[in-house]
């Protein structure tokens, strides 16, 4: 993994790191000479004025290895350095020491560069920091204390002594995860809660996009102050102009960038000057138009990260928040849905506005909305992070077409699926250019990273908005019975059948059908028995018009009846409701089948939300430190407590007779193909041979059909046949599938997928997700085979497919479930080059 990265500091702007380069030199004397007496004096427990040309050549000047050097950049300028070097040649140990300028301290400096120094330490052998500390330096010894490692301190002749472990711990992953959080949810909190929006590219004549732009947000009543950025015109939109952002003399937080490709970098560097956070570039001309642009969007993104800013973008629609305090409208959309608590990201630029006007014709509230186009920077991770804490947001909607880190994405919805539900429509297709050698996994880490997560997975932005609604408006159900109420019969016999297609109950004694004569009071008296009764958790009301004449006029406020009932309750009401005009946050649906999927994807998350968290159970016999990873697959799963049984290659009969003597009678014998070895359906295995003259007539058929080379193994007990598999997948790291082995299995592709590591909980779910576990549970009176063993199993897979980035593919098969146990009758391993992992390592900025 490279070390040069960009971060975020602990407000929330942009930094970037990187290894010290000799030609840092005069930069690294100038940085020396800003600093005060005092943090000199911290630092090198001793005045130190000016830095001796001896000391000067040996801090520029490192081998990266035994000894190394960052230093945290903001445009040209040093504004930190950090260092390790090696107590001894191959010592585990080295001394770890930092200083941050004055007027950079107290940003969250110390704690990212000691991430990114320990792991630079570990990839070289080191296990170890100490580090000397004054006494009166408190901020550097809460940088160590706080950390999350077992720091130990010893006090000596005026200074602080510490020492610790820089492997990662719990401790330290969740220290690490909260700093993210705060920093990723503050950059985004200055781009929606600007005080001041930079408009660059409105023409005086209110033509084009940047022009429109700036429309809405002074239409919209954008409570900040609009600072249109014009070369030469006086006014634009009525509004001054100025030659610079800087030259307005206000807090500007926002710059909106509607300028061609070639004047955006004039446009950051401006944006940057007045001291912005970040930008919303909605030029176009970047990644989607092809190399250069791709190569212009870099360029961009290094400029704007070297300055501090983010970037929503580029090629996007537009950023918003409903906030009456805010009212920010910095979109291409020329009016937002109504306020409202549901926070809503798309990928797509020319889908927003079309997202947009759905969700006001639907009713649906927002409380903020980002479009992130090319997503150069900013993504829905970023979003997610925002959202969490948002007191303004109870709900999120995500539009995806791509994913930049779906390992995170996975871990940070998890954990705010928790807190507030996160409903998504996401291609299940592998964005191209990331298939590699792999093209069978197309829709498994899709489908394993939304079970992982929480997230309420959609297939279509209809049914997003459906259940959207109904999030927005009604409580959570607490199972999944269902009262059906209308005056339809019809309509009710449809939701009968959607409710058994979408895993929901109709409760004892419903549908409840009301005469289409009935009156408003009888269609609330029916109402109000379900929402009240104690074998109902949510109602579907379905209600058709009666004829003309039939309904006498006083008895007609159907809709109040609803109305009255569904908002009083706190079982969650959907409707299917064709009179009139439903009361407000009351969801209908145009057919019974939207409405009762809706309530079907709802109640799931429910379902989800009600189980206990997953934990990652300690594991014993486990040694990942132990195997070379380029010995044998057995001794590699054998450091992670898994067994695989012996079993010895021959290509004679000679052969076959030797190892068929050493493991001890009785032996199987199985074509050594790897597509044939548990092939019995095709003859490919000779099982139970008890002595020679099997072995020898085993042999010389197998030799014959299939080739001489033949696996000879001993004999266990019948069980199952299983398989686990692990997939090295370029977007989502290693997944683990489980599945029953059998021709019909391996047909219809039935295993279950879950991405590494694998909690208690998803390894459960893997064993009973199969189509085909019933297997395993006593189907048709056989013994129920040992599910916990099958659990451990997974456990220990999905731990050695984290641990070992090198392990590209892996695959038990067969593994023999039985009652008393399991056996792994075959394992091989592929082994590859080790690469970076999407969310692992140190905090960084994505470049996706």
């Amino acid at each position: 993994m490279t070390r040069e990265a960009d971060v975020l500091l602990s407000d929330g702007s942009a930094v970037h790191m990187r290894p010290i380069r000799p030609e840092d030199a005069p930069a690294i004397v100038e940085f020396h000479s800003r600093m005060s007496d005092r943090t000199r004096y911290l630092r090198y427990f001793s005045p130190y004025p000016r830095i001796p040309e001896r000391d000067l050549a040996r801090f520029v000047n490192v081998d990266h290895h035994d000894r190394e050097a960052f230093v945290i950049v903001s445009g040209p300028r040093i504004m930190a350095v950090g260092r390790y070097e090696r107590l001894g040649p191959d010592s585990p140990e080295a001394e770890v020491a930092f200083v941050v300028e004055d007027a950079h301290q107290g940003r969250g400096i110390g704690s990212v560069l000691l991430e990114h120094l320990a792991e630079a330490a570990r990839e070289n052998g080191i296990s170890r920091f100490v580090a000397e500390v004054l006494p009166q330096n408190g901020g550097m010894l809460r940088v160590f204390s706080d950390f999350g490692y077992q720091v130990q301190r010893k006090y000596a002749d005026g200074v602080v002594h510490l020492g610790f472990p820089i492997a990662p711990t719990e401790k330290s992953r969740e220290v690490q995860e909260s700093r993210e959080q705060r920093t990723e949810s503050r950059s985004i909190a200055r781009l929606l809660h600007p005080r001041a929006v930079a408009v660059y590219g409105a023409s005086a004549s209110g033509q084009g996009i940047g022009a429109a732009i700036l429309g809405h947000l002074r239409d919209g009543g954008y409570t900040g102050t609009i600072v249109p950025v014009h070369r030469s015109a006086e006014r634009v939109a009525g509004l001054p102009a100025y030659r610079s952002a800087a030259s307005a003399g206000a807090e500007v937080d926002l710059a909106v960038v509607a300028v061609p490709p070639d004047g955006v970098a004039d446009a950051v560097a401006d944006a940057a000057a007045a001291g912005a956070g970040g930008l919303v570039v909605v030029s176009a001309g970047f990644a989607e138009s092809g190399g250069e642009g791709a190569r212009a969007q870099r360029a961009l993104i290094d400029a704007a990260h070297a300055s501090g800013l983010r970037v929503v973008g580029p090629n996007c629609l537009g950023i918003a928040n409903t906030d009456p305090a805010v009212r920010l409208n910095a979109t291409l959309a020329p009016r937002l849905p109504a306020a409202g608590r549901v926070g809503f990201f798309s990928q797509s630029g020319a889908l927003g506005v079309a997202l947009l006007a759905e969700a006001e014709r639907r009713g649906l509230g927002l409380s903020s909305f980002v479009s992130a186009g090319n997503r150069a920077d900013v993504s829905g991770n970023d979003l997610l992070q925002y959202w969490q804490d948002d007191p303004g947001t109870d709900v999120v909607l995500l539009y995806l077409e791509t994913f930049g880190n779906p390992r995170k994405f996975a871990r940070l919805a998890r954990r705010m699926s928790r807190v507030k539900p996160v409903v998504a429509v996401a291609s299940a297709t592998r964005p191209a250019g990331l298939a590699g050698d792999l093209p069978a996994l197309d829709t498994r880490a899709v489908t394993a990273l939304f079970a992982r997560s929480g997230v309420i997975r959609v297939d279509t932005v209809a049914e997003l908005f459906d259940v959207g609604l109904l999030l927005a408006h009604q409580p959570l159900p607490a199972g999944r019975r269902v009262a059906i109420v209308g005056n339809s019969s019809a309509l009710s016999g449809l939701a009968v059948a959607a409710c058994r297609a979408n895993g929901l109950t109709v409760a004892e004694g419903y549908p409840r059908d009301i005469s289409p004569q009935a009156g408003a009071h009888d269609f609330a008296d029916a109402l109000a028995d379900a929402a009240v009764d104690d074998r109902v958790d949510a109602l579907v009301v379905v209600f058709a018009p009666p004829l003309p004449g039939q309904l006498p006029d006083e008895d007609a406020d159907f809709t109040a009846a609803l109305g009255s009932v569904a908002l009083a309750g706190e079982k969650p009401t959907v409707a299917t409701f064709l009179l009139g005009t439903m009361p407000d946050r009351v969801p209908a649906y145009p057919s019974v089948e939207e409405a009762v999927r809706a309530l079907g994807r709802v109640a799931g998350y429910a379902d989800w939300l009600r189980l206990p968290p997953g934990v990652f159970p300690a594991l014993s016999g486990v040694d990942p430190a132990a195997p070379e990873i380029d010995g044998s697959p057995a001794e590699l799963l054998a450091a992670y407590g898994i067994q695989v049984e012996p079993s010895g290659a021959v290509t004679s009969v000679e052969e076959a007779l030797a190892a068929a003597g050493e493991l001890g009678y009785p032996v199987a014998l199985k074509a050594a193909g790897g597509s044939l070895r548990h092939r019995i359906d095709l003859g490919a295995v000779r099982l139970a041979l008890a002595d020679e003259d099997d072995v020898r007539a085993a042999y010389r058929e197998l030799e014959s059909a299939f080739g001489p080379q033949v696996l000879v193994q001993s004999m266990v007990p019948p069980g199952v046949a299983c398989t686990v598999e692990v997939v090295e997948d370029p977007a989502f790291g290693p997944v683990v599938g489980f599945g029953l082995g059998g021709v019909a299995s391996e047909l219809l592709g039935d295993l279950a997928w879950r991405a590494a590591p694998l909690t208690d909980r998803a390894a459960a779910a893997l064993v009973d997700e199969p189509r085909a576990a019933p297997l395993l549970h006593g189907y048709r009176g056989s013994a129920p085979v040992d599910r916990e063993a099958l659990i451990d199993l997974l456990l220990r897979v999905g731990r050695l497919a984290d641990e070992h980035p090198r392990v590209r593919a892996l695959s038990l098969n067969p593994v023999l479930a039985r009652p008393d146990g399991i056996t792994v009758l075959h394992a091989s391993v592929e082994i590859g080059a080790g690469g970076p992992r999407p969310d692992t390592g140190p905090r960084r900025l994505s470049s996706a």
